[in-house]
């Protein structure tokens, strides 16, 4: 895979299918997010698709107020389970109670007709 805007594609349309799916570097063994064709560190191409568990602890979090009667909403970042950070929201909580160091897993929605990947609390 020589194409970045192909290793995106290729990641949007995993996520239509309802899977979390991480390019692995095959030389160093490890998953990164967001899909790319070198390997950050090693310069590698050789990388494969992985499925990710969707098993993840919160790292940071934020609040994202909006004017009333909007509500508010997080933006975190996820630690996944197999090394990657990614951002995203959890949801299935007020957005003041998500908490970092929090167990969360994935799941898939739709929204503005696209698949995305949101997290919610173990």
């Amino acid at each position: 895979m020589s194409n970045p805007i192909q290793a995106e594609k290729e990641y949007h349309k995993y996520l239509e299918q309802g899977r979390l799916m991480l390019l692995r570097d095959n030389e160093s063994g490890k998953c990164m997010f967001y899909p790319r064709v070198v390997a950050p560190g090693t310069g590698s191409t050789d990388l494969e698709w992985v499925e990710a568990s969707g098993k993840g602890t919160v790292y940071s979090v934020t609040t994202v107020r909006q004017r009333p009667p909007s509500p508010g909403y997080n933006v975190s970042l996820i630690d996944l389970e197999e090394g990657p950070r990614m951002m995203a929201r959890v949801e299935g909580l007020a957005p003041d109670d998500v908490k970092i160091g929090q167990k969360v897993t994935a799941r898939f929605i739709q929204e503005d007709d696209a698949a995305l990947v949101v997290f919610d609390p173990v």
